[in-house]
């Protein structure tokens, strides 16, 4: 991951609404849910939620897809993985046994959500 596109995820995820909106689309796991349904969930008005995910879309957090008349948006894992796995690359100035713990969780994390 560039330094560039690790700061547009982290400036994504830096506002309220977009931080609740990403968690409510990695609880909504691969089916993903509509701009409706995510509206209703969080009271955001649509137009507003419409901002926050192309921001999020832009940052490549988010995937969108065409059903019918509406969008399903998903939370691109793939791409939180990368921002962390970069955050986490030089870690603990050389000592990586160090972020051990943070390792193995993430990628605990990253097995279970293959197997949903």
């Amino acid at each position: 991951m560039r330094k560039e596109d690790a700061m547009d995820a982290l400036a994504a995820l830096g506002q309220e609404t977009r931080l609740d909106v990403f968690r409510l689309l990695v609880k909504a796991g691969k089916e993903g849910l509509s701009a409706g349904a995510i509206s209703g969930a969080l009271h955001v008005r649509p137009n507003t939620l419409s901002t926050h995910l192309g921001i999020l879309s832009q940052s490549g957090l988010v995937n969108s897809e065409r059903d019918g008349r509406s969008i399903h948006y998903r939370a691109d894992l793939g791409t939180m993985q990368f921002l962390v796995t970069y955050l986490l690359q030089d870690c603990c100035g050389g000592n990586p046994e160090l972020c051990a713990p943070i390792i193995n969780m993430a990628t605990k994390t990253s097995a279970e959500d293959e197997a949903c």
